[in-house]
């Protein structure tokens, strides 16, 4: 009888078929919580990718899986690093990720629980550009009617935790960033005020909406005004199923970072920026309490 291989073993040795794209500058993520995260993608996808860390810094002790691209100077400009984080669209410059494979970027502060890379699933074609949806306009027709009628005055916003993309067919992106601040030095035109804002104009075209069945923002899947909405929501059928089947979760926002959470004890309540109350409790959260314990418990 022919012994068994593990496949997930196989699959380190055999050639990446996508990317997986990170971005990073200054000293908010250690090298460990990076390592960590490339480690539970790896262990979690059925095909290995090919991972990129774009740094603006060499970082002696990351991972051998990873490969380390420098930031070109002009996209580590401080204009470029505040909360608009429009330094990120540096995945979209020429020279920077190969073009030989579709490319999945994930930010630094997310959860993976299964397959990142079936997230290439939601591409179209190799033009498509797949984030979260962030506002009302959706992604699609509608969105892209809109965006014709209004002369790209009105059109559907996203959220850049994630980014499907290939590489080979979004370096207009980038270049047009680059043309029009030299028209805007500083920022005006409203595209522009944010990375995902400025992803979602430019590529309206060939946006495409990442379902929250496959990834949520934490604020918006697991906080909200009214404390009792939250007991409610986590006991619905629908929700529990749904949630278990989330490929990832980005804690982004500031109140809710690893460190905090991991210090809250049961029952304890946090508010954000924006008012809306997390209840670290099982009853709120079900698995992903422990998921979240579980993720960051050997990286910071």
């Amino acid at each position: 009888m022919a012994s068994e291989v593990s496949t997930d073993h196989m699959d380190l040795y055999t050639a990446p078929t996508w990317q997986c794209v990170m971005v990073c500058w200054g000293t908010k993520y250690s090298t460990a919580l990076i390592n960590n995260l490339a480690r539970s993608i790896a262990n979690k996808t059925r095909s290995q990718p090919r991972f990129i860390l774009i740094s603006d810094r060499d970082r002696p002790d990351l991972a051998d899986r990873i490969e380390l691209v420098r930031f070109p100077e002009f996209w580590l400009q401080d204009r470029l690093k505040t909360s608009g984080c429009q330094a990120k669209l540096v995945m979209f410059e020429q020279g920077i990720v190969p073009t030989d494979l579709p490319a999945i970027y994930v930010d630094l502060d997310t959860i993976v629980l299964g397959d990142l890379g079936t997230g290439l699933e939601l591409m179209q074609n190799r033009k498509t550009v797949a984030i979260l949806q962030s506002a009302i306009i959706p992604f699609g027709w509608i969105g892209r009617s809109l965006y014709r009628w209004t002369n790209r005055r009105r059109y559907a916003r996203g959220n850049s935790s994630f980014v499907i993309y290939h590489p080979a067919e979004c370096h207009f992106i980038a270049e047009r960033f680059k043309a029009l601040l030299d028209q805007h030095p500083k920022l005006e035109f409203r595209p522009m005020a944010a990375d995902e804002r400025f992803i979602s104009w430019v590529a309206q075209e060939h946006m495409v909406r990442i379902p929250n069945s496959f990834a949520v923002k934490f604020p918006g899947e697991f906080m909200f005004y009214w404390g009792f909405w939250l007991y409610i929501k986590a006991a619905l059928p629908w929700v529990r199923n749904r949630r278990k089947g989330l490929v990832a979760v980005t804690l982004n926002g500031l109140m809710i970072k690893p460190e905090k959470l991991l210090s809250l004890k049961e029952g304890d309540v946090i508010v954000d920026e924006k008012s809306r109350k997390l209840i670290w409790s099982e009853k709120t959260l079900g698995f992903m309490r422990s998921k979240i314990q579980a993720f960051y418990a050997g990286s910071l």
